[in-house]
């Protein structure tokens, strides 16, 4: 029998039988490892444990610990759903069902059933009694006609649907119990692993995110390995009900939303436009700090703008229609990108290479068509404002400038004590490079750039395939928040393919004309999406320096009222946001009032603080910090600021 080279991990080889199979190997290595082991990966695809392996690889296996294992977790535990809800409600039709950041949903067409009497506990019960069944995941290959003829025969028309896009030779069903489902895969070898299980909730989902195509309705859920796991995520759950921005953004008077304006379309509060300005005078004093120079640029831009850049095309359907103008044949797009505006500024002038790196900073607001189901509070929406920068610099810069703006992330990061966060090196799809356009060449120096800067930091960062901008290689910040949920948030792209396109120039010391390089990044992200975590990050118990309301003063009495006036006006004199409450109210309810509206320092005043000129401090979510003169508050609230 022929033999086949293996390569571990640890870049150990060892040699097996042709044919043997991926569970075969790890559990030749270890009996434990093998009952926790989901799925592998063989030469960097990810498959099932039961593939047979046939030539020399790599080979690496996935536990529940790592995203490939519980990605292939929740995408079987999607097919168990669909089996759970086809016993229930026969003749239900199913669309997609994939994992997502926590959990995975399934898209289904309950046909003739009432959607609003089905019984996700019956469906919950269902899908715990299959997983305890055994049942295992298993794939075959099928032809594309047998592929219709089965889902023709099953009534399936949204599964007709997905097979008329894929090609002969590239079809595979997976079945498990009596459930069989079109899916590519791969899949945790059998329900067993599957140990709790519960429905989050139900949405409308229009099919392929067409609003013109038929309404399906979304099932979400999560599943665990154990019963523990998901009893500490639904308590998380509750927690990020309290936390969610959405409520605190009403409560607080930061935004909300206008049916009148449009969907998507956030209409910021005095309150939370004070945070939004305090965050970008933070950011404006680092960029200028590190030589970037501020722009403004219109809201729309000539289509011919977009179609030189390459977004019209890849970002048509996801921008605004154009609008038509009618004094003459041109047609204009609300902003979709920031980008381009910024290479015509760069083009205003001849550049000579002594001027670069030329830093171009914008708070710009830019605007995208997301389909009304994908809308959620400041974190999906149609209208957002981006810390956008362009860095155009040579070849011999770029490593520099990406560290340069990796400390200006991180310093963002520290500043808001977002400090749980890991670091993704994004790069092209390893096959299908049809997403991406430019050079080759250009590419793979772009992302040995990228690859390269980080080295020479002590971050550690992962490489992952497939998740490239469409220009050019990235570096992606993702942030844990206080209930351990990841964002991304700031991000630096390296980019070959703009300058070309719109022939940007600069003369180099020999005198030729080169083209530069450009670099995009964004600390914040959007402002919106920014605000939205940080918001449910601290639960709108907001820094000091950036807090809406930053000092309330409390009198005891009337009596207080003047002295409580006069130390009013001077902090405001000192430009903090300092409000007086002089309702006639206990002195407890003004305390609760002033919990409520979380604000940071609440100065207390009766007569023996009038007499000894002196302030009671009670700061928020610590109490009582005792009797101080003016100076020490302002001290303290100095410290505070800087901390």
């Amino acid at each position: 029998m022929s033999k086949i080279k293996v390569q571990f991990p640890d870049n150990s080889v060892k040699d097996f039988n042709s044919g043997i199979s991926c569970f075969e190997i790890v559990k030749s290595i270890s009996n434990s490892l093998a009952k926790k082991v989901l799925v592998a990966s063989y030469n960097n695809n990810i498959i099932d444990l039961s593939s047979q392996l046939t030539t020399d690889g790599k080979i690496k296996f996935y536990t529940w610990d790592d995203n490939e294992g519980k990605s292939t977790f929740w995408h079987s535990s999607a097919h168990v759903l669909a089996e759970s809800v086809e016993s229930l409600y026969p003749g239900v039709k199913f669309g997609i069902g994939p994992p997502i950041s926590n959990g995975f949903y399934y898209d289904i067409d309950f046909c003739d059933h009432d959607v609003s009497k089905i019984n996700t506990s019956k469906i919950e019960e269902k899908f715990l009694n299959l997983c305890k069944q055994n049942l295992e995941f298993v794939r075959s290959e099928v032809s594309k006609n047998d592929a219709k003829t089965y889902f023709k025969d099953k009534g399936d028309n949204l599964k007709l649907d997905l097979i008329d896009d894929l090609k002969d030779g590239e079809i595979s069903f997976y079945n498990q119990g009596n459930f069989t489902d079109l899916c590519k895969g791969p899949h945790i070898p059998s329900t067993k692993f599957i140990k709790s299980f519960k429905i989050l909730n139900t949405a409308g989902a229009y099919w392929r995110g067409d609003e013109n195509n038929q309404q399906l309705t979304r099932l979400y859920a999560i599943s665990f390995p154990k019963q523990n796991m998901l009893e500490d995520f639904i308590m998380k759950l509750e927690e990020a009900k309290k936390r969610d921005h959405r409520k605190l953004g009403k409560e607080l008077e930061l935004f909300f939303f206008s049916d009148k304006v449009g969907s998507g379309l956030p209409m910021w509060l005095p309150n939370g436009h004070i945070i939004r300005e305090n965050l970008m005078e933070f950011m404006r004093n680092e960029q200028i700090s590190q030589g970037y120079q501020h722009v403004t640029t219109p809201h729309i831009g000539s289509k011919k703008l977009y179609v030189t850049s390459g977004h019209y095309e890849k970002y048509g359907e996801s921008s605004f229609k154009p609008i038509e103008v009618p004094s003459d044949n041109d047609e204009y797009l609300l902003k979709p990108m920031n980008c381009p505006h910024h290479c015509e500024i760069f083009n205003f002038k001849p550049h000579s290479y002594k001027e670069l790196p030329i830093r171009i900073a914008e708070f710009g607001t830019v605007y995208r068509y997301e389909q009304s189901g994908e809308l959620h509070g400041m974190t999906r929406v149609r209208g957002f404002t981006q810390d956008d920068a362009h860095i155009f610099c040579t070849i011999d810069q770029v490593k520099e400038e990406v560290l340069g703006v990796m400390d200006l992330i991180l310093k963002v990061f520290k500043s808001l004590s977002f400090d749980d966060y890991k670091v993704q090196i994004s790069l092209r799809d390893k096959e299908d490079f049809s997403k991406y356009i430019g050079d080759s060449k250009l590419w793979d120096k772009a992302e040995n750039d990228l690859v390269d800067a980080v080295k020479d930091t002590d971050v550690k960062a992962e490489v992952v395939y497939g998740e490239a901008a469409f220009y050019g290689p990235k570096i992606d910040f993702m942030v844990s928040d206080s209930l351990d949920r990841e964002w991304q948030l700031g991000t630096i792209q390296v980019d070959y393919q703009l300058p070309k396109r719109f022939n940007l120039e600069y003369v180099d010391k020999n005198n030729s004309k080169k083209t530069p390089v450009l670099i995009h990044r964004a600390p914040f992200g959007s402002l919106e999406r920014f605000i939205a975590i940080l918001t449910e990050h601290c639960e709108g118990n907001f820094p000091l320096w950036i807090s809406p309301k930053q000092i309330i003063i409390l009198p005891i009495t009337e009596k207080a009222n003047e002295y409580a006036q006069n130390i009013k006006n001077q902090l405001d004199n000192l430009n903090y946001r300092t409000s007086l409450d002089l309702r006639i109210e206990k002195i407890s309810k003004k305390i609760r009032d002033a919990e409520v509206k979380k604000i940071p320092y609440m100065l207390i005043i009766g007569e023996d603080e009038m007499k000894s000129n002196t302030v009671s401090i009670r700061k928020k979510s610590i109490g009582d910090k005792g009797k101080v003169k003016i100076e020490k508050l302002i001290s303290m609230l100095e410290d505070d600021m800087k901390s």
